[in-house]
């Protein structure tokens, strides 16, 4: 039976995910806690309270996000970050500043790093969590030798975890008259394909390369493209993952490991 098999967020963007086994869907229509915070450069400046996307600061932008171990307790909103030899706590509420001349020491760049507890600093901010199915993580991680479920898990770092159902079965939800799911009730629609960066290429705890993993990526996506799947709706081969979009109606509710899944119309 299709579920709810994990649920994961980032509450820094481009550190560590934190698991939880529950979550609520927020009025802007994300995660609670997902990329609530972000490194930024410190010159970059706000526009009506709001800062330029294109000031974040993360791992497209250096590989030594590799090299931190992160972890991240919501509960008290204390990082713990592990890197250069070194073992760091700080609290997000009052230790913000801290923690960036931290960070801008680690990676030697000015920064700083912001909150918005309300919509975060996702990527595409009018959609919302990004879904995967298990069964697409195995696939992919059988695409390459020496290549880890957990591995690809952590490379391609996707909110929603679907287990019970084939790979690629999120891609049915994008496309002229795809339908939508629900999880636990709450309904998800499919807003557009995750187009992938460079950081899935990249060994998670190294940061080295994966060797012509895009082109090998691009190749396998092509060939076991699935026939239920509106190939109008994918730009290119370099895409994987679902980013959704759940209405306003359904803001505000909980998701729970082990809700159960369900295709609508």
């Amino acid at each position: 039976m299709p579920r709810l098999e994990r649920i994961r967020i980032y509450p820094v963007k481009g550190l560590d995910a934190t698991a939880v086994e529950t979550n609520e869907i927020l009025d802007g229509g994300v995660l609670a806690g997902d990329r609530e915070f972000a490194l930024f450069e410190s010159r970059t400046e706000d526009i009506d309270g709001d800062p330029h996307d294109n000031g974040v600061f993360n791992a497209k932008h250096s590989d030594r996000f590799h090299e931190l171990d992160t972890a991240y307790d919501p509960a008290t909103a204390t990082l713990t970050v592990e890197g250069d030899g070194e073992r760091r706590q700080f609290d997000l509420d009052s230790e913000r500043d801290d923690a960036a001349a931290w960070f801008s020491a680690f990676f030697d760049h000015d920064l700083t790093l912001r909150r918005n507890a309300s919509l975060g600093f996702v990527d595409r901010r009018n959609m919302g969590p990004s879904v995967v199915s298990t069964a697409t993580l195995e696939a992919v991680a059988s695409w390459f030798d020496d290549l880890t479920v957990e591995s690809a898990r952590r490379r391609l770092r996707a909110n929603l975890e679907i287990s019970g159902v084939p790979a690629f079965w999120e891609d049915r939800f994008v496309g002229d008259d795809a339908p939508a799911f629900t999880v636990g009730g709450v309904r998800f629609e499919g807003a557009t394909p995750c187009a992938r960066c460079v950081v899935p290429e990249r060994d998670p705890d190294t940061g080295e390369p994966t060797p012509e993993f895009r082109r090998r990526f691009v190749e396998k996506r092509e060939a076991t493209f699935p026939e239920w799947a509106d190939a109008d709706a994918f730009d290119h081969f370099y895409t994987l993952m679902l980013i959704t979009r759940v209405p306003e109606a359904d803001r505000g509710q909980q998701l729970e490991i082990g809700d159960a899944v369900e295709v609508v119309d």
